[in-house]
């Protein structure tokens, strides 16, 4: 098989043309076909193994694909071309397809409508629903105000005195009647006649206040009606208006990408028939099988089968009376051979006869020569894996207890597992870690989540001097399952929304193997929002417009272990990242701490400590600005978790051994 070196600068036009007309290439092209095959190979394994979000359409193709990659990458295998080239043959057919909701890039995609887009058109339907509904000259029907008067609690004529008695008014002083009337008052007319006018003024005067109070109720009244009425409307119009705009946009999004993927899935499909298509051509002609025929009396002769050259072999048929019979055999391609009848017959039948001794070596094919045996294994440097596991339980039941509280069940699983490498000198080390953490507590008939993150992390370093190391690192953190705002029940975060990537290039000080501290001035920090539909990415530090966000930078990471005794052990890890384009007010710390006590050997109790604090992640406050908009700000944010809980601990040195020839 021809050697395949790595040229990734061939442009695809190039691959074409090299593949079809690989059959007639000459040895001064073979660089170009192995760059050209090189690609080729790259196309089919990006969209049937790589990419997560390509699927192959049946599992045959898959398989068969993944087959003829092997085939042209390590060694000739049983052909797999029959059935693609039936898939290639069906003009209708589709190699790998891609849902619509898997499209990455949806942001870019025209007339996709964001999620910021989205919250900025009910702002504006707000707006313009509570200025409609706050107009003075909005028609009320009549009907509203139907027994305003009785429902509102008027004072009936009779009983204007009620003003006076118990609502609080006072009488003037001159209208103040005596609380006894002598019966010579009466009998004298004049003051009668006083007597009697002062009543009426006083009557007048209870009547005047009792009007005036019932219009002010009335009015109070009236005005809390028909601001019942507004709002009531403004709330039916404004969730009608936010259900037509939520669903005309999921409607449009899903045509926009469907639109969008469905040419995608063309473009990708044409490109990976074009390259199925010459690596096909390219199996075929170098494919080679190897036949073996075997005598009567049981002799092996050995045949190879294929399109590039032609072999040969002479056999020697036997019949039970041993008689022999000479045959040439040559395979004129793979799939044909040719078989002629030598000259010469030799007949042994009745009896005994001595044998010519012949040479066979002369009409034989050349045999490989070996030049010696020489060594087949060779032992690798050292990997050292470690993990633990940790799952914690905790429920409470309370039924009729007088003190309150709610029933209640918390679970907490963290996995975590180490691969790390380093060479016989420890001139180079490779520290792997994956953390898998998820937390969840159902309180009453709620579950909510109180921890989730998955992180991996894979560091290479090189040997500078003394304790110091070249270094690399790669970081990436997200979490599995959604996170919502439970008091509102808002998406704010799920799967990969967000995911924050880090690339660190630097150097790392390792005086022992519980310390580290590595120090990254050149480090890329990239938080990436894949659901922007549903998470507003805007709270990430991310533009409206956009998914990620990329932040250049200085990080610092110490990380640090003691065990205390036999049966206790502390770990610490301090990530801090100070961002280039405002150093002095722009930054993000990550804190994290973890105190374990060994109860028994499966049983640990556990305590964790977080301290993040992240300036482009942001809170909504209870301030808004000149224009009306709420208020968001970085904070510290600070997790603790305290678990007891069954553990399990894997601490192994694997040698591996691989093959030299």
């Amino acid at each position: 098989m021809l050697p395949i070196k790595k040229f990734r600068t061939t442009t695809f036009i190039f691959l074409t043309f090299i593949l079809t007309n690989s059959l007639f290439a000459q040895n001064s092209e073979a660089e170009k076909n192995a760059a050209a095959l090189e690609n080729g190979i790259e196309i089919l394994r990006r969209y049937f193994s790589e990419e997560k979000n390509w699927h192959s359409t049946t599992p045959a193709l898959g398989e068969n694909v993944d087959g003829l990659i092997h085939f042209i990458e390590d060694e000739p295998i049983d052909s797999v071309l029959t059935q693609l080239n039936g898939f290639l043959n069906d003009t209708s057919f589709s190699f790998v397809f891609r849902l619509p909701e898997n499209v990455s890039d949806s942001l870019s995609v025209q007339g996709y409508f964001s999620q910021a887009r989205l919250n900025a058109e009910m702002s504006k339907i707000e707006n313009r629903l509570q200025a409609k509904y706050q107009r003075n000259d909005l028609p009320i029907p009549p009907s509203v105000f139907d027994g305003i008067e009785e429902k509102a609690g008027v004072i009936p004529p009779e009983n204007g005195m009620q003003l006076f008695t118990s609502l609080g008014y006072t009488m003037p002083d001159s209208l103040i009647m005596p609380d006894v009337i002598s019966d010579s008052l009466l009998e004298n007319t004049k003051s009668y006649e006083r007597l009697l006018k002062l009543d009426s003024i006083r009557a007048d005067y209870v009547e005047q206040k009792r009007l005036a109070y019932n219009d002010s109720v009335v009015k109070a009244f009236r005005d809390s009606v028909e601001f019942q009425y507004r709002q009531r409307r403004f709330d039916q119009e404004y969730l009608l208006e936010k259900k037509n705009l939520t669903d005309s946009v999921k409607l449009n999004n899903y045509n926009v990408l469907k639109a969008y993927n469905d040419a995608v899935i063309a473009a990708v499909n044409d490109t990976i028939y074009t390259a199925l298509k010459a690596l096909t051509n390219y199996a075929d002609y170098i494919d080679t099988s190897k036949i073996e025929i075997r005598n009567l009396v049981d002799q092996s002769y050995g045949l190879q089968l294929s399109n590039q050259n032609d072999y040969f072999n002479r056999i020697w048929l036997k019949n039970e009376q041993n008689d022999s019979l000479s045959i040439l055999v040559k395979n004129l391609d793979k799939r044909t051979i040719q078989m002629l009848i030598d000259d010469g017959v030799t007949i042994s039948r009745f009896k005994a006869k001595e044998t010519k001794k012949f040479d066979f070596n002369g009409i034989l094919p050349e045999q490989p020569q070996f030049s010696g045996v020489k060594e087949k294994y060779k032992l690798i440097t050292p990997w050292t894996l470690t993990g633990d596991g940790n799952f914690g339980f905790t429920q409470t039941y309370l039924s009729n207890w007088k003190a309150g509280g709610n029933s209640a069940i918390s679970l907490l699983t963290v996995l975590k597992g180490e691969a790390n490498y380093k060479s016989k000198n420890e001139d180079v080390q490779w520290e792997n870690s994956l953390e898998l953490n998820n937390g969840w507590i159902r309180q009453g008939k709620e579950n909510q989540k109180n921890s989730d993150k998955i992180e991996f992390i894979s560091k290479f370093g090189y040997s500078a001097f003394k304790k110091w190391y070249y270094s690399a690192e790669v970081d990436v953190k997200t979490q599995l399952f959604n996170g919502y705002n439970y008091s509102s029940g808002e998406l704010i975060s799920g799967f990969m929304s967000p995911i924050t990537t880090t690339f660190k290039l630097g150097m790392d000080y390792k005086p022992n193997s519980n310390l580290s501290l590595l120090l990254s001035p050149l480090t890329s920090k990239t938080v990436y929002v894949k659901d922007t539909a549903n998470v507003d990415q805007t709270t990430y530090g991310i533009s409206e417009n956009s998914k990620r966000l990329w932040k250049p930078g200085l990080n610092v990471d110490l990380t640090y272990k003691k065990k205390f005794g036999t049966n206790v052990t502390y770990a610490t890890s301090y990530d801090m990242f100070i961002n280039y384009r405002a150093p002095f007010s722009k930054f993000d710390i990550n804190w994290e701490n973890t105190i374990t006590a060994k109860l028994t050997d499966a049983i640990n109790m556990t305590f964790r400590l977080y301290v993040l604090y992240d300036d482009d992640v942001t809170f909504a406050t209870n301030k808004v600005d000149a224009e009306g908009n709420t208020i968001y700000k970085a904070k510290w944010q600070i997790k603790e978790l305290v678990t007891l809980g069954f553990s399990y601990n894997i601490n192994k040195v694997v040698r591996r051994t691989i093959r030299i020839r």
